[in-house]
């Protein structure tokens, strides 16, 4: 069997760019005011709230549409609204250089929103280095660590999990993806090193280093033709 390219399947946030310094906070002020606003309740409840359900869900998303019947589209529009992204962005040089470098099919896989996720990478200037987008939407609301947003992609493109490589700053995210069989790329400063983590990087900038651990024959080149199977609940 001919050896292929692996996939590799990015996240968005704190992956591709550093959202610590102005984006997160600029989203979990905007979450906590959409919660205040739909639910009528004052800010410690809806910081405790958004809190709770990122921690539950994974998403706060999920909580707002679990247990208050929140339109999710509403939600992520008002929550992900940014009148200068492009000063608020932290990306690194070379990023765009070393996409471009890498082998194999490049796909964003994020909890972000289409709208979002697009403008980031036009403004960090990497759309065109990734053959598609899965969004939340697009996942049909299913953020990660749950597997059913991970089993949803490998269906549409028709892969295998043992073909792609998974390049994350979620441990739990991560932790999914090696249950479906994904190599897995942690991207941290920590010192620590999970058994599910193949392989652990400062920064997403070092994956051209890393090819040399993912030896070429140990990828599938046929897609996949059934349904992908987990032992992870989503």
């Amino acid at each position: 069997m001919k050896a292929a390219s692996p996939v590799w399947l990015f996240d968005l946030d704190n992956t591709l760019h550093n959202a610590i310094p102005h984006i997160f906070p600029h989203i979990n002020r905007s979450m906590v005011a959409y919660i205040r606003a739909e639910l009528g309740v004052d800010v410690d409840e809806a910081t405790r709230l958004r809190q709770e359900y990122w921690q539950r869900y994974g998403a706060t998303l999920l909580g707002m549409m679990r247990h208050h019947g929140t339109d999710p589209h509403h939600f992520l529009w008002h929550t992900h609204r940014f009148p200068d992204l492009k000063r608020m962005l932290v990306f690194e040089r070379g990023l765009r250089a070393m996409l471009r470098k890498l082998p194999g099919r490049k796909i964003v896989f994020s909890n972000a929103p289409l709208h979002y996720s697009e403008a980031v990478l036009e403004a960090v200037g990497i759309r065109h280095c990734f053959n598609t987008l899965y969004s939340v939407e697009r996942l049909r609301f299913q953020p990660k660590p749950a597997a059913g947003g991970f089993r949803y992609l490998l269906r549409r493109e028709r892969l295998q999990a043992a073909a792609c490589i998974m390049v994350e700053d979620s441990l739990a995210n991560l932790q999914t993806a090696k249950r479906l069989g994904m190599r897995t790329v942690w991207i941290s400063r920590s010192t620590r090193q999970p058994s599910w983590i193949d392989q652990r990087l400062v920064s997403v900038r070092e994956l051209l280093r890393t090819l040399g651990r993912f030896p070429a024959s140990e990828y599938l080149s046929r897609p996949a033709t059934a349904a992908v199977k987990s032992r992870h609940r989503s």
